[in-house]
């Protein structure tokens, strides 16, 4: 089992930012991609952004491609989402999901592929 808990949601004005952090425990080894999705009110969970298990591969929706920056460290077995220029329409619950390591999807963008999800975080811009 893995254990995700997710930090660093709040209330920010448009065009500002927030970084969320995603602290993976557990049986670490198991992670393999790492993803963020969110929920608007009223909406369907969206994929937002996923970094392979090494770090050197990332993809993001294009919706917040330009914008958001997802990275990794392994050693913290933290992932981290740096969202710039935040905008009304990103108001949402974000969530830190992990794929098993097994899985070979190279970017698993459905949360169908993820095996552990965390509580969520909200983030609120503001007009």
């Amino acid at each position: 089992q893995v254990r995700l808990v997710e930090s660093g949601g709040g209330l920010v004005q448009a065009g500002g930012s927030l970084r969320l952090s995603c602290t993976a425990s557990g049986q670490t080894s198991l992670n393999g991609a790492m993803g963020w999705f969110r929920r608007a009110p009223g909406k369907e969970r969206e994929f937002v952004a996923l970094i392979r298990r090494s770090g050197s591969s990332t993809y993001y929706a294009d919706s917040v491609k330009g914008r958001f920056t997802i990275s990794r460290d392994n050693a913290k077995y933290t992932v981290y989402l740096q969202m710039n220029s935040l905008k009304p329409e990103d108001t949402a619950v974000y969530y830190c999901a992990s794929a098993n390591s097994y899985r070979t999807t190279y970017y698993p963008v459905s949360p169908e592929l993820y095996d552990y999800w965390g509580q969520g975080t909200q983030v609120t811009v503001s007009s």
